[in-house]
């Protein structure tokens, strides 16, 4: 598969996320508030954000398609441009947001911040610089204005805001690009430097083999780091057990960290919940969009009796074991999805019809305007 080729699914993965997304309650009211270009690529990027089926970059721990797809595409249409311009403009925000993100990764997460939010202003502003023509100074000069906006909390997991900060993000960059186009100036390096100081961030540009290549497209639409107990639970389910007695669930620090909940009371807060998702998985199977509408009661109940989680540094941040009485009886090291074990092309196409019938095929030729496939997802 060629790099051209991972571009082009991470993008379609994320726009069918987003034509879905639409629908969402946050997304609403992203769109009910969204004023000029700016407003729409925030309720955008909030869209294709909300369902957390988006894909991730592992190593930096980052959505690094969602404050960047938004942009590229709306920009683009706005701009009567084509797919293609689309599709190479993101490459470029992508791989910027995917390298700060992994050089920042874990202190990012240790200090509490939502990576894809801090990250995602500097790829937004690459993105929309590209699609601009700003010179490689004014793109700099772009992506230190985009800087000053950088923020996003891992305490609004589990509700509209993790959303709503990501189209924020998206939106914030375009809005750098629009002000350096304009003439604007920043000291770039003081910025940088105040940014890692102020953050716990490392300043990184992309160099090296293309972060695109460990993109993981999510086979659940909920947080990453509930994937491998999912899979974990969905193995047992398919050898038809069904054991007694107190289940644990070992993962990473990190997954604790970015699933907190124990006991979900609504659907947002279910898919930030190692022990409800592993529930869920081994009594009902795969969860979809549909089964975080609302907490499952049998899938709740179990959990709260019978899955405890625990931590274990010697972990990966995506892996997960089920222990029973001591001895593990499922355990997964690479989830579906990941760049490991990557959803096949059917899988992928299959995905992108559930969320989003019309948009097969949609990103297949380049020379296609770009206002076309914002139209195919009915996008604003």
């Amino acid at each position: 598969m060629t790099d051209a080729d991972r571009y082009r699914i991470g993008f379609l993965d994320w726009l069918a996320c987003a034509a879905r997304g639409m629908r969402e309650r946050p997304v609403q009211a992203a769109k009910h508030a969204a004023d000029g270009l700016s407003g729409r690529v925030a309720a955008v990027g909030a869209a294709g954000h909300v369902l957390d089926y988006d894909d991730t970059y592992a190593p930096g721990m980052v959505h690094a398609s969602a404050p960047v797809a938004p942009v590229a595409l709306l920009v683009a249409a706005e701009r009567g441009l084509s797919a293609g311009a689309a599709l190479d403009a993101y490459a470029a925000g992508y791989e910027a947001t995917a390298a700060l993100a992994r050089a920042s990764h874990p202190a990012l997460y240790e200090r509490g911040w939502h990576p894809t939010s801090v990250c995602g202003p500097t790829g937004a502003a690459v993105t929309a610089a590209r699609l601009l023509g700003l010179s490689p100074d004014r793109e700099r000069i772009a992506v230190g204005l985009a800087l000053l906006s950088a923020g996003g909390l891992q305490a609004a997991f589990g509700t509209g805001g993790k959303a709503l900060q990501v189209g924020r993000a998206a939106a914030a960059g375009l809005e750098a690009a629009r002000l350096s186009a304009a003439g604007a100036h920043v000291d770039v390096d003081a910025v940088v430097a105040g940014f890692e100081t102020a953050h716990g961030a490392t300043w990184a540009a992309p160099h090296g083999e293309p972060a695109i290549r460990g993109n993981w497209v999510k086979a659940y639409p909920c947080c990453l780091l509930t994937h491998a107990a999912i899979d974990a639970a969905l193995e047992l389910r398919a050898g038809g057990v069904r054991p007694e007695g107190e289940l644990v669930v070992a993962v990473h620090p990190t997954a604790r960290r970015a699933a907190p909940v124990d006991d979900p009371d609504d659907g947002l807060q279910a898919k930030f919940s190692v022990p409800y998702t592993a529930a869920h998985a081994l009594l009902h199977g795969a969860p979809a969009v549909e089964s975080f509408a609302a907490p499952d009661r049998a899938a709740r109940e179990f959990a709260r009796q019978r899955i405890r989680v625990r931590t274990d540094a010697a972990l990966l941040e995506t892996e997960a074991r089920i222990e029973l009485e001591g001895e593990v009886v499922a355990a997964v090291r690479h989830a579906r999805g990941s760049p490991q074990r990557p959803m096949d092309a059917a899988t992928l196409a299959r995905k992108v019809d559930q969320l989003a019938p019309a948009l097969a095929g949609a990103l297949d030729d380049r020379d296609a305007p770009a206002a076309g496939v914002a139209d195919a997802a009915n996008l604003p």
